[in-house]
């Protein structure tokens, strides 16, 4: 089955389920569909942030630029719970679904071409990670990259006012072996994604230090 033959849980724009449709029809009419989304939160030295990883360059959407650390959709008839395969597949890490901490659900509307409009009910969560960056295991096909972006970064970069920014972080090499990358970026190099958004997973990270 091709990825344009997938088929999703469909839903009117207040959650209520009313079937099913493929991945073609979902993004070609603008239906509402359920995608699973993890941060990875590092802390290295008393510095932390979250992993952005790089979206392979043969990507239909956003080919190239940096994203939520691990992302998809949910298939008809899955949990969000399901979603859990996303971290395995693209990033090499198991986990059980009690170790997420829930940032909460985020509404997207995104006009991504004249004949796809993605609207998604996004059930996103951060994940605390302590593992190096060579540790992971990057899907070819999905993951072209892994970058590491300090928290204070991510604020200037939800506010619009990220400057250049040297960032670090692996990338594979000849072999498929990951290797320290290192790239200079500005707001242009990331998906774009409204404030309220980061300051949603922000503000959960910031919960969870506190109940420490």
């Amino acid at each position: 089955m091709s990825k344009s033959e997938e088929r999703f849980d469909i839903f009117d724009e207040r959650m209520n389920l009313v079937g099913t449709a493929s991945r073609g029809e979902v993004h070609a009419q603008g239906l509402w569909h359920q995608t699973f989304q993890c941060w990875l939160w590092y802390e290295t030295e008393g510095e932390g942030g979250l992993l952005f990883q790089e979206r392979h360059p043969g990507k239909d959407t956003y080919p190239g630029l940096l994203d939520i650390s691990c992302a998809g959709h949910l298939l008809a008839g899955e949990r969000v719970e399901d979603g859990l395969r996303e971290l395995e597949e693209e990033l090499g890490v198991e986990a059980s679904f009690e170790q997420l901490h829930k940032c909460g659900m985020y509404t997207d509307e995104a006009l991504l071409a004249p004949d796809c409009i993605d609207r998604e009910f996004c059930h996103v969560f951060v994940l605390k990670s302590g593992r190096p960056l060579t540790a992971y295991k990057l899907q070819p096909d999905e993951v072209t990259g892994l970058y590491a972006v300090r928290f204070a970064d991510v604020q200037a970069l939800a506010a619009g006012k990220l400057n250049h920014l040297r960032i670090h972080g692996v990338r594979p090499d000849d072999a498929g072996e990951l290797t320290a990358a290192h790239r200079v970026v500005s707001t242009a190099d990331f998906v774009p994604r409204p404030e309220a958004y980061y300051r949603m997973v922000l503000d959960a990270v910031r919960v969870i230090n506190d109940e420490k």
